[in-house]
């Protein structure tokens, strides 16, 4: 099995000779941030005030620092920046996930992009060589945005790239697969599912599924539909895009650890988790100069999956992201969320998508879900009993403690362009 390429390109820039160095190289380039962010930042400057470098001896005082959210990132996103306007050569606009405050703004410079370059460089020839032909279903229209970044890295590799942008006629995206002759994919986990199963006959080499939960179902349809191996991605714009992806022994995603240091800590208390407990996922930038970030909390829910990988990297290995806190709903004692349907909903090989909803009209709460099958029929009947076959969902309806409705859905069920799915809560509004 061959090794990460992470892994040989991780240790010569860091100048480490093994795992520990690599922890020591992260520890002083935490204390070298935490030096930066407070002489150039405002928000930092004032936060971190009483907070000395030279006090971080161990990752165990590193927990002592207090969280960045996104609320702060969106709240004062200027007083973050630690570089002259002048220097910043990309700013990117989010929603602030959950909520209906002001959006977020990220910052950063060419050598920021630089960074992520070349992170996808090296990344994507895990799975690609130069004779590969890749169509990037992800935003590519801007300038130094993702689906543009992520094509000047796989030209590194010497492969064709082009960044079509996320699937928003699914017929189209069919057949710019065929126009280029692509021998890869990279895209959302449901739109690539339901452009597997939409538009049957396409085959590939591989497939990079990113933002958003990528379910077993998903990986075990598109590996059958297209004959290609699948891999995952982690990362998000306030990462600087690229944070982790997996090897080929697909146990776990391996870590952009020159750059980021990614914790795992409990999401109610803040109290760090050791390796193999499942909590929030908190990183902090170890070589941005733009809007460098402090233990910012994610709202990603994975662990730090123990022991070594069986591809012999050295590098720490982030779990499945499981989902977001905030996209959880509450209902009838049960935790729902678009994962947990993912994987029973998707498993039927006739569903190209299917929505989401909770509603509340008479005082039970009810589940509808909407499905949409790929050449026509019925699948109300197979879904039900997919749900109701889960021993914590089917146990919840059975006992009343909230309705499940099923309908026959069109193709306003699946997801369009950069949308993120989640279950529509009706009783917030």
């Amino acid at each position: 099995m061959k090794i990460t390429p992470l892994d040989n390109w991780i240790y010569e820039k860091t100048g480490a000779a093994d795992a520990v160095a690599l922890r020591a190289y992260q520890l002083e380039k935490f204390r070298e941030t935490l030096a930066y962010v407070k002489q150039n930042s405002r928000f930092y400057g004032k936060r971190l005030a009483n907070i000395e470098p030279g006090q971080i001896h161990s990752f165990e005082d590193i927990s002592s620092i207090p969280f960045t959210t996104a609320e702060m990132l969106a709240g004062e996103p200027l007083g973050f920046v630690c570089v002259p306007p002048g220097e910043i050569g990309r700013i990117v606009t989010l929603p602030t996930s959950g909520t209906a405050g002001p959006p977020k703004r990220l910052f950063f410079t060419p050598e920021d992009q630089e960074l992520t370059i070349d992170f996808f460089h090296r990344g994507m020839s895990t799975f690609t060589s130069k004779d590969d032909r890749v169509l990037i279903f992800l935003p590519g229209e801007t300038a130094n945005g993702v689906g543009d970044l992520l094509k000047h890295g796989l030209a590194r590799t010497g492969c064709e790239a082009v960044a079509h942008g996320p699937v928003i006629d699914y017929e189209e995206a069919s057949r710019a697969l065929e126009s280029i002759g692509a021998t890869c994919v990279v895209g959302l986990p449901a739109q690539m599912l339901a452009l597997s199963r939409l538009c049957p006959g396409i085959k590939l080499k591989s497939a990079l599924l990113c933002s958003d939960y990528i379910s077993r179902p998903v990986r075990i349809a598109l590996e059958s539909a297209w004959g290609c191996e699948v891999f995952g991605h982690y990362g998000m714009t306030e990462s600087g895009l690229g944070g982790a992806v997996e090897c080929s022994a697909h146990t776990g995603y391996h870590i952009r650890e020159a750059d980021l240091l990614i914790e795992i800590v409990d999401p109610a208390s803040g109290a760090p988790l050791t390796d193999g407990e499942r909590g929030e996922v908190v990183f902090t930038t170890l070589t941005r100069r733009g809007m460098p970030l402090i233990r910012y909390k994610t709202g990603d829910l994975s662990c730090i999956i123990p022991g070594p990988c069986p591809c012999s990297s050295r590098l720490r290995r982030l779990g499945v992201v499981s989902g977001r806190i905030r996209d959880t709903v509450r209902s009838g004692g049960i935790m729902l969320t678009m994962p947990m349907l993912d994987e029973l909903l998707f498993a039927e090989p006739r569903l190209a998508g299917f929505s989401a909803e909770i509603t509340n009209e008479s005082g039970v709460d009810t589940l509808a879900i909407a499905v949409f099958t790929a050449g026509g029929g019925q699948v109300i009947d197979e879904a039900e009993r997919r749900i109701m076959g889960d021993p914590q969902l089917g146990t919840a309806i059975k006992d009343g403690l909230f309705r499940l409705e099923l309908r026959q859905g069109g193709p306003e069920t699946l997801t369009y362009g950069n949308t993120k799915r989640q279950i529509t809560d009706t009783r917030r509004l």
